[in-house]
């Protein structure tokens, strides 16, 4: 995989988890009608992802989810730790638990650019250590 690509795919993910969090709060939860065709009795199917998404803010559980994701980057230094942080941040500060996703976002964020910076240095490193054991 090209190194561009390397880069760049993690922080597409986190706006693809920020979507996907702006689709359901916007889409699915907050409509008016959408809640009364839920409330009915005999809803679509659709209904029970909305009902977990409700749940799962009114419990913060998306909260506790960012902040553990948040706790496990900072305490294992792996890029996807810090995009997990950073994705469900995202995630939960659209869906109505902004304190913990705040901190989630910014922390797997900077977690992230850290860790995508000593990268190439790392590779450097090793390519130059290929070469010296090459050499006779």
């Amino acid at each position: 995989m090209r190194q561009t690509t390397r880069l760049a795919l993690p922080w597409l993910l986190v706006i693809v988890a920020g979507l996907l969090a702006a689709w359901l709060r916007y889409g699915l939860v907050q409509p008016p009608e959408l809640a009364h065709r839920c409330t009915a009795g005999n809803g679509p199917a659709w209904c029970l992802l909305r009902q977990w998404a409700v749940t799962g803010f009114l419990t913060y559980a998306f909260g506790w989810a960012a902040l553990a994701a948040a706790v496990l980057a900072l305490c294992w230094p792996r890029i996807i730790a810090a995009w997990l942080a950073a994705a469900l941040g995202a995630f939960a500060l659209l869906m109505y638990c902004p304190e913990g996703g705040a901190l989630a976002l910014l922390t797997g964020s900077l977690r992230l650019l850290r860790l995508q910076a000593r990268r190439p240095a790392v590779l450097q490193h090793r390519q130059r250590d290929r070469q010296a054991q090459a050499q006779p």
